[in-house]
């Protein structure tokens, strides 16, 4: 497969629908298509160049590189998915939906669904690997201000007795990867335990919240910001803020509102590009789409979820 450094050149080279399905099937499979239902190797290809069909005499079954992807049953062209994919992860601080919509020429509702099964592929790779060393963890709220909010949506708050703000917490470790999440019902000593291994040294605010995490991980040093102590040694939390800062300049930048149902993706967009901010685009690019696994419906985007 051939190189490219920028979109220019990739769009040049896989503009055309079979070369894009080829391209997508090498990254995929490497070469070796495998039955996506059974895990059959060797599959034959049918007489329309697209689809395979399983030897296997149980299965049996039709696919394409598609099935079992975020791209699966998508009537946007695969060229134009990769132009997505490419703009999606290069762009520093994400790209809206009306803006991917005018550069690809698509309604705003597929634009909107396409970033959102993009945002799929920006997951964790290991989820359940906890952050170790030195850890720096800071909370920050999302959300709208009560001035600035309509009558209408600031009596629906306050009927439903719910905040305008969502508490998120930005856990990062120092020369290794960052994780951003909503704190939900969960308190923020719940959510450090769930992240960060008990031999790193956890570094806070002198949020109370926070006491007694000295017992249960290797140490703890809390920041007091209310003193005007921002360094203690090895110990500050600057580096997350800086963190959170790039989190809320995507917000206010780019999407200029989030819904609280989707924070959690749009938290795992800015810490995918953070955690992958040594790479080029065009590696970033080849990461998400060697490995598009998982497939998200329309409706399951936009069902309604019981604790919102």
């Amino acid at each position: 497969m051939q190189q490219f450094k920028n979109l220019r050149e990739m769009m040049a080279v896989y503009s055309d629908e079979n070369i894009c399905r080829e391209y997508m099937e090498q990254m995929r499979w490497g070469g070796n298509p495998t039955c996506p239902f059974c895990g059959m190797n060797k599959p034959y290809r049918l007489k329309d160049g697209k689809r395979y069909r399983c030897r296997d005499s149980k299965c049996k079954r039709n696919f394409t590189v598609t099935v079992g992807t975020v791209f699966e049953d998508s009537k946007v062209k695969l060229s134009v998915w990769m132009a997505a994919l490419y703009l999606c992860t290069a762009h520093k601080k994400g790209v809206s939906s009306h803006q991917l919509a005018r550069d690809l020429g698509i309604t705003q509702k597929t634009a909107w669904f396409v970033l959102h099964r993009v945002r799929l592929l920006m997951g964790d790779p290991e989820p359940d690997v906890p952050l170790d060393n030195v850890v720096e963890v800071d909370e920050t709220y999302v959300g709208g201000k009560w001035e600035k909010m309509s009558r209408k949506r600031r009596a629906k708050h306050q009927e439903s007795g719910t905040d305008n703000k969502v508490a998120v917490m930005g856990l990062l470790e120092r020369d290794g990867k960052a994780k951003l999440t909503v704190i939900g019902q969960k308190t923020f000593k719940d959510v450090v335990r769930d992240n960060v291994a008990p031999s790193a040294v956890v570094i806070t605010d002198a949020h109370k919240s926070y006491i007694g995490l000295n017992t249960e991980f290797q140490a703890h040093e809390a920041i007091n910001h209310n003193i005007m102590e921002f360094r203690r040694g090895i110990a500050y939390t600057n580096s997350v803020e800086g963190f959170f800062s790039v989190f809320k300049r995507t917000i206010f930048g780019t999407y200029h509102q989030i819904s609280p149902k989707h924070l959690s993706k749009y938290c795992n967009e800015t810490a995918y590009r953070f955690n992958t901010r040594k790479m080029t685009d065009a590696e970033r690019f080849k990461q998400v789409i060697s490995n598009p696994q998982g497939r998200l419906t329309y409706n399951q985007l936009i069902q309604k979820n019981e604790q919102q």
